[in-house]
């Protein structure tokens, strides 16, 4: 078994691979302190609680956005597993040349999915990340990482609105049943919803229209991503576990290599 470990800016998401098959995959929040024991004695409940033998995991992959956990999270996955992680970075195989100015800037969280998008759909594609930002990704035809564009995520959106305005709360993220709010909850549910399908619309079309070919797929995957897989025709393809995929086809690469020399 394959375990790969995805540390966002909220959640963490693991998940476990037998062959090319995802058996389970858990989240849990990123930044709450944890020493490397208790690491360990998490991931070992996981895998008891799913019935899995953690002593089948024979490789591990990890990639990171918040790198002042992984001095824990790496020695808690050496004490279980008994395993040197992979950390996707400098010196890491991914099969994608980054062409943008810094490519030193591009996070470990956009290489994956884009490696998992190109790699399971095809290219041209742009890949949409609705997570703590939400981030529009373009990898050519060739496979190479081009350009990118960034924007807060609805919930730092949603909680900037009600933090800013006194008299406005905090509400759930979800789709009104018109944009004609009729009291307050449901007016900022419109504002935030609806304006963030038309962020989406707007965004996707104009890096088509700049890339200036046809034939370019979107794929979503992130929190909201469902969501607006619905509400938009601008997405054609909706895959919750993209950035668990793109890690294991990243160590599938590294492995092969590794065993070829």
């Amino acid at each position: 078994m394959i375990l790969v470990i995805d540390v966002g800016n909220t959640n963490t998401e693991i998940g476990v691979f037998k062959d090319d098959e995802i058996l389970c995959s858990w989240r849990f929040v990123s930044k709450t302190p944890r020493t490397s024991d208790e690491y360990a004695v998490m991931f070992q409940g996981f895998f008891e609680n799913d019935h899995l033998d953690y002593h089948e995991v024979e490789s591990v992959i990890a990639a990171s956005v918040v790198p002042n956990i992984m001095y824990s999270l790496n020695n808690g996955v050496k004490k279980l597993f008994n395993v040197e992680p992979l950390v996707v970075g400098p010196g890491i195989k991914t099969g994608m040349p980054i062409q943008t100015s810094d490519p030193a800037e591009v996070g470990a969280d956009r290489i994956i999915d884009a490696v998992a998008a190109y790699n399971l759909y095809g290219g041209p594609v742009i890949v949409l990340d609705f997570g703590t930002a939400t981030t529009y990704d373009y990898v050519d035809k060739n496979g190479a990482f081009v350009a990118k564009v960034t924007s807060p995520g609805i919930q730092i959106s949603a909680e900037a609105l009600f933090r800013n305005a006194a008299q406005l709360p905090n509400i759930a993220i979800e789709k009104p049943v018109s944009i004609l709010g009729k009291d307050t909850v449901t007016s900022m549910q419109a504002g935030l919803v609806y304006g963030y399908i038309g962020q989406v619309e707007y965004i996707v079309s104009r890096m088509i229209e700049e890339i200036g070919i046809k034939g370019v797929k979107v794929v979503a995957t992130g929190g909201y991503g469902r969501m607006f897989h619905e509400e938009t025709r601008a997405i054609d393809i909706f895959d919750p576990q993209l950035s668990l995929k793109g890690l294991k086809i990243i160590h599938d690469k590294n492995i092969k290599t590794s065993r070829g020399r």
